[in-house]
């Protein structure tokens, strides 16, 4: 029996999971997201991805302010629809909403709960070494992400995976999970479980104060903090360029063997010491630059021995 829905979110991340929805027949009555940004050298207006998913299915948009005045709950409700659906939409639904439609809201989220609660699960699960992620369905309470979980899947997270590599896995693979659980919702077989009270982080928005690169740092700490803020904001250093500093940002690393003073370009092919070990870069961005290789960047900015990055 498929569902009356309300779709609630903004970012590409959201997009997978609005397509699943519709191809699986389940009737999206409206679509929540956030305003149009200006972007781009034109600083056009720029609606959100899923706005423009919604538009080419010719489902109703709605892009409020605010949820938590008399009006946005009498038009929410008006909607009629069974429950509601919230993937990354970047807003606090207050109660009223979160009590609007009868079978409730079911948020999808990119960590396995109660692990990394909050704005920046999957830079934060990356940047602290863990060795999975995941994602769940829960339903949502008005605490942040504290709702009882119906499901979830689970992925490794390796050495390799930047932010990027890894928000393309969960995406599609929450996609398909919250199919599940609105078909387990319109059979009347969701089961709820509440999170556990142990192991509770939260993954605290990126700041742009934590992009340096500390070369102090041990290699793979070095690497998993490069990856994690890979592409944005992107874990930089500084390069001596004409005798000025210029700053770049690096995007993806491997280990490598090798010591010297943390910072310290090992060899021509842009290895570089850490506190304990060292890395190589393999992708980087110069300021207003395209990304480019470590090969190309280095025909144009040779980095040997003695040089070092700060």
């Amino acid at each position: 029996m498929p569902l009356r829905l309300i779709f609630m979110g903004t970012p590409d991340f959201a997009v997978p999971t609005l397509l699943e929805l519709v191809a699986h027949g389940h009737e999206v009555v409206a679509v929540y997201t956030r305003a149009p940004k200006p972007a781009g050298r034109g600083m056009k207006l720029q609606p959100t991805p899923v706005e423009q998913e919604a538009r080419r299915l010719g489902i109703p948009v709605l892009t409020p302010t605010t949820l938590k005045t008399p009006e946005a709950l009498e038009e929410f409700r008006a909607h009629n629809a069974d429950a509601a659906v919230v993937v990354a939409y970047g807003m606090i639904l207050p109660q009223a909403i979160l009590d609007a439609p009868p079978l409730g809201c079911f948020n999808l989220h990119a960590s396995l709960l109660p692990r990394w609660r909050g704005a920046a699960p999957i830079n934060r699960a990356i940047m602290a070494g863990d060795a999975e992620s995941g994602v769940m369905v829960m339903k949502m309470d008005v605490g942040l992400d504290t709702g009882d979980v119906a499901m979830a899947e689970r992925l490794p997270i390796t050495d390799t995976m930047t932010a990027a590599d890894l928000h393309d896995a969960l995406a599609p693979l929450g996609a398909d999970l919250m199919v599940r659980a609105m078909g387990g919702l319109a059979r009347g077989g969701l089961q709820l479980q509440k999170q556990s009270e142990d192991g509770v982080t939260y993954a605290a928005k990126i700041e742009k104060t934590e992009a340096r690169i500390d070369w102090q740092r041990p290699a793979r700490e070095v690497l998993r903090h490069i990856h994690g803020l890979s592409p944005f904001p992107g874990a930089w250093c500084e390069i001596a360029s004409d005798g000025e500093p210029a700053r770049i940002k690096i995007l993806r690393c491997e280990p490598a063997s090798g010591s010297g003073a943390p910072g310290e370009v090992l060899d021509d092919r842009l290895t570089i010491a850490c506190g304990d070990g060292a890395i190589r870069i393999l992708e980087l961005q110069r300021a207003g630059k395209a990304p480019m290789k470590a090969a190309d960047f280095l025909r144009g900015t040779p980095l040997k021995p003695p040089a070092r990055l700060g």
